[in-house]
């Protein structure tokens, strides 16, 4: 939710978000010193006892002047990273820069939530808030943490968690299947042949960037005009984002409440936006964050997701009688099979190959990489050669 401190309360949080990041940055550079002197790993007990000997050297002790909770948070949170990271989920932990978004995060002992009023340790009166659920009263939540943050954009957040007694139930059965094919043309092509469309946040508001951001460089390096066109800079690139992220929230909401099984392809995002003449629409598309909601909605809601192999050849195979193209260059976008003279849009073909590789995965069990994609295109090929010769499929 949007919080709205005062001067006063601002610059005390400020000092918090810079002492947060030092002792991120300063117990990060001597977790790695240790490492490669010593060769061992640390512990969280020993980055706290490092903590504790940082505020009596002498030359920390503005430390004392925050709370203590939000640091030993931020040695919980790098500890967790690189349990993460060596589990193979998550990168390498880096270090924290002053000109992204900042945060702090307090648990109960450093904070209080009283009426609906949030008072955080060492800060003068409640925080300003305002409520974004009108259906739940914010005097009845009782909020186990808080994570306060600061957009570049100079905007203000605040995260509660919250402990609940049941989660999400499971969506009622619809019956449906879909099949996505994603695209750059066409945001999704789905094997019903409903198209998508790609909204192109970043390029409608591509001419407002760059005047902003022209704006910008003609400013004095460090005076306060700058600052403030940068922030113009930074406000634009959140409209732009928040735009992406509400348009790719109601797409995949509508996917996984009319369907009880979803198939996508696993795209080499990475890969692709090497290509510079399209990484900006592709980056602008934001497949990865899709497929990201997609995998939690669908496991929120009791659905079911599947994601067939990049190999696959979705858009080269008939969708009518499984034959195999040797060739088929980007640009065409339809095409005729020379086995049994179907015409087909290259996206909706596509996406029906898709949607019959998720229910060929889900039915003989086959899997999705690459050693399994041959056994998926035999499944396929037996999944569509009824339709052909007039069989009704099973």
């Amino acid at each position: 939710m949007r919080v709205y401190p005062t001067a006063e309360q601002a610059a005390v949080l400020n000092r918090m978000f810079g002492c947060v990041r030092l002792v991120w940055n300063t117990v990060l550079a001597w977790r790695q010193a240790r490492y490669r002197a010593e060769g061992v790993t640390t512990s969280y007990a020993q980055t706290d006892r490092y903590l504790t000997e940082l505020k009596r050297d002498g030359g920390h002790d503005f430390l004392y002047e925050v709370s203590s909770v939000p640091l030993q948070q931020a040695l919980r949170h790098q500890y967790m990273a690189f349990v993460n990271f060596f589990a193979g989920r998550v990168r390498y932990p880096r270090f924290k820069s002053r000109h992204g978004r900042q945060c702090a995060t307090y648990t109960r002992s450093a904070f209080s939530w009283k009426d609906g009023r949030l008072h955080l340790a060492k800060v003068n009166g409640p925080i300003e808030f305002v409520w974004s659920w009108p259906q739940i009263d914010p005097a009845t939540i009782n909020p186990t943490t808080v994570t306060v943050s600061r957009d570049r954009d100079g905007r203000w957040y605040a995260a509660f968690a919250v402990e609940t007694e049941s989660g999400p139930k499971p969506l009622p059965a619809t019956g449906g299947q879909v099949g996505i094919d994603l695209g750059v043309t066409h945001f999704a092509v789905l094997s019903t042949g409903e198209t998508i469309p790609n909204p192109r946040h970043l390029e409608r508001k591509a001419r407002n960037l760059a005047r902003y951001q022209r704006r910008m460089a003609r400013k004095q390096q460090g005076s306060n005009n700058r600052a403030k066109a940068k922030a113009k800079v930074a406000r634009a690139h959140t409209k732009v984002r928040n735009a992406r992220a509400d348009f790719l929230h109601r797409t995949s909401t509508r996917l996984v409440r009319d369907h009880d099984l979803l198939v996508i392809e696993d795209l080499n995002v990475k890969g692709m936006v090497r290509n510079r003449s399209l990484a900006r629409a592709i980056s602008d598309c934001g497949w990865g964050e899709f497929r990201r909601q997609l995998e939690y909605k669908t496991a929120r809601a009791g659905r079911r997701l599947v994601v067939v192999d990049r190999w696959f050849p979705s858009s080269k195979t008939c969708s009518a009688c499984g034959h195999l193209l040797t060739t088929l260059s980007l640009s065409t976008r339809h095409w005729t099979c020379p086995g049994c003279g179907t015409r087909h849009d290259r996206d909706v073909n596509a996406a029906k190959n898709i949607l019959a590789a998720g229910r060929a995965v889900s039915a003989c069990g086959a899997d999705v990489s690459h050693s399994g994609s041959s056994r998926v295109r035999s499944a396929v090929k037996q999944e569509v050669q009824p339709a052909r010769v007039g069989i009704p499929s099973l």
